[in-house]
Formats: structure tokens, sequence, C-alpha cells
């Protein structure tokens, strides 16, 4: 037995709500993120259903992929069960611990993300439920619009801090 002990701490947990005119950042608390591989030609969506997941929100990551995100942590025992349902379709992958979810809200929203990603984020380009990966900067995100004026960005763990301090400096000009 070693004599040092891991901390465990959210990645963001010093960060306090950013609230300026028309836009704020919020880092959400560390919940469930499934990455769901699925086999050739599955059209998971239609093979889960809305009650498989526990209350899990699914956003496409790229052909044959989506995560699988909610706020909070799954037990072992539900995480087994999402599992063995989609065995036979894909393959669950836990990135819970790797990665930390971001809120970009308000009017002004979309201003600041397009200082750091070539995305089209216009409603009628990006409506609500529509997800990409892109780059923010120099750093990669999962971006979901989860409201008419909210995105919920997903970044690896150890760039979190990183794309917070970007999205703190790129919303300034809203103070």
């Amino acid at each position: 037995m070693s004599a040092y002990r891991v901390t465990q701490r959210a990645a963001l947990a010093d960060r306090k709500p950013v609230v300026r005119t028309g836009v704020s950042l919020e880092a959400l608390a560390e919940g469930t993120v499934l990455h769901l591989l699925a086999r050739p030609n599955t059209a998971l969506p239609e093979i889960i259903g809305d009650a498989a997941l526990s209350g899990l929100s699914l956003r496409s990551v790229s052909v044959g992929q989506w995560f699988a995100v909610g706020r909070v942590a799954l037990r072992y025992g539900d995480l087994d069960a999402i599992q063995q349902k989609l065995k036979p379709v894909a393959d669950v992958v836990d990135q819970s611990h790797g990665r930390v979810g971001i809120v970009v809200r308000g009017p002004h929203a979309t201003h600041v993300l397009a200082k750091g990603t070539a995305i089209d984020l216009a409603d009628a380009t990006f409506p609500v439920g529509q997800s990409s990966t892109a780059l923010i900067g120099h750093i990669a995100a999962h971006i979901t619009r989860t409201e008419q004026d909210a995105f919920e960005l997903l970044v690896l763990r150890g760039f979190a801090e990183s794309l917070w301090d970007d999205l703190v400096r790129m919303s300034l000009e809203f103070s």
C-alpha cells in the first residue's frame, strides 16, 4: 500500500460561474459521459429507445459514434445494464472521468463561441439538439446546442482549465 493518496477533485472545481451581459459560463458537475461505438451500419438511436440509457442524452459524435451524457454519475449496476443491452450492436466506453462539461448560455453565446470555432452556429444550421466536434482555438471540444441560447461543451479533462480561461477571455467584450 502506498503512503500517497489520490485526491479526486473536479477539474473545474475552483471556477466560479462567469456572468456577463448576455452571456454566462458555467462549469458542470462531473456526471456521466459514455462513448458508444456502434457496429457498421447500425442505427443506434432507433435501437436504444428512450428508456434504455436511464435518462442520458444521446449526442452524435461521428458516423457510428455517440456520447450518452448525464448530469449524475451512473452506478456500476446501471452502467453494466447499459453495456449488456447494447452489447449486440455497440461497445460502451465510460469517459466520465476523462471529460468535463462547460455551458455557454445567453443571447451572445454564439458570438463568444464564434471567436474560437469555425462552425456555423446559426439557428438554421445548428438547431437545438445538433452536435459537432470542432476546435475551439487549439482545443478539441464536442459542442451541443442544448437550448436556443445554450451550448454544452465537452472537453478532455486535461484541457478543461485552458478552454475555460479561453472562454472567459472571449466573453470579455460583454462585461
